[in-house]
């Protein structure tokens, strides 16, 4: 491992200290190094506060060193104002001559503007160091900012023998529980991670779910319920108990949604939710990571599609005999 990947693994632990706070924002970290000893880092902590540069920059005591520093970010120094002003003219104010950047920003308003202007001022510039963990790191922001979509993670739980539930036809039956409760925290930790969490009709009506982040520290991710026809009841947990935000999806020809605290609705045209159409309206309202948890024919709508980028899938030892088939896995991943 050269010292500029070590320098920047660094960074990237830093940057990962921000994951579920900062969106729409990506998450961001940086270190700087002199004469082979760290005198500043910091991280970019929420949407609004001072990104990962600055918070570096002014954790550095010796500021007279900084002229003769190198600065390592996992992404691109913006070169715009935004609600904070730009990182990249931060880094010329303070001249320093040497930055060190994981991956370019496919962000519009940088797009490579950063690094120009960074170059353009005699300040030696070298990208590309752990660029594929810098990747993985901000892969909602990377995915929203390259295919106008969510980063979608399809997640469930199923049986040995391939079933998700025991087949029910109304809410006075619990679902089979599969997940350990370790394995429960963990799909927690994933609703934290994600800015919005998604099920369709029939899970809403037959679980009457919260889909809210009780197990793992953090936030709940904004609640999206597909409901085309606007036919779910006023009595659901979604839009009764005001723990999180709830998004109601419907197509244009159910007629006009009732108001309701803490509801958004938001409309569709044609006869049928369509998954590509869905997830641009999604992105279109800031959304940059969707965690899609059920049920069985919404989760293979996008599969079948390959509108998906991760998949998150439990076996269970127990099985049904019959019940609701598990989605079938594409036969290139399985």
């Amino acid at each position: 491992m050269t010292d500029d990947e070590r320098y920047m693994r660094r960074a990237l632990d830093l940057a990962a200290l921000g994951t579920g706070y900062t969106s729409p924002n990506p998450v961001v970290g940086a270190v700087i190094v002199h004469s082979g000893r760290i005198i500043g880092e910091g991280y970019h902590h929420r949407s609004g506060q001072p990104h990962a540069e600055v918070m570096a920059i002014r954790s550095v005591k010796e500021r007279n060193l900084l002229p003769e520093s190198t600065i390592y970010v996992t992404l691109e120094p913006c070169s715009h104002y935004g609600k904070t002003p730009p990182c990249a003219d931060l880094i010329l104010q303070e001249r320093i001559p040497r930055v060190v950047v994981a991956i370019p920003d496919p962000f519009p308003r940088v797009a490579g503007s950063g690094l120009e202007r960074l170059r353009q001022a005699g300040v030696e510039v070298i990208v590309g160091v752990l660029a594929d963990e810098a990747l993985r790191l901000n892969a909602p922001f990377i995915t929203a900012h390259t295919q106008h979509r969510p980063l979608v993670t399809l997640k469930w739980a199923q049986s040995l023998d391939g079933f998700i539930d025991r087949s029910r036809t109304n809410n006075t039956e619990a679902p089979v529980l599969f997940s350990s409760p370790l394995r429960q925290r963990e799909i927690h930790r994933e609703r934290m991670h994600h800015d919005a969490i998604l099920v369709g009709y029939r899970t809403a009506l037959l679980d009457d779910p919260q889909l809210t982040n009780r197990l793992w520290y953090g936030a709940s991710p904004i609640r999206v319920v597909l409901d085309p026809q606007l036919a779910l009841p006023s009595t659901l947990r979604l839009f009764t108990d005001g723990l999180a935000p709830t998004w109601v999806v419907y197509l244009e020809g159910a007629g006009v949604p009732q108001p309701r605290e803490g509801v958004r609705y938001l409309p569709l045209s044609g006869e049928r939710i369509e998954p590509k159409q869905l997830l641009h309206r999604l992105y279109e309202e800031g959304i940059l990571s969707l965690l899609i948890e059920g049920g069985a024919a919404t989760l293979s709508s996008f599969l079948s599609l390959g509108l998906y980028d991760r998949l998150l899938v439990e076996v269970a030892s127990k099985t049904l005999g019959e019940g609701v088939p598990a989605p079938a896995i594409p036969s290139a991943l399985s």
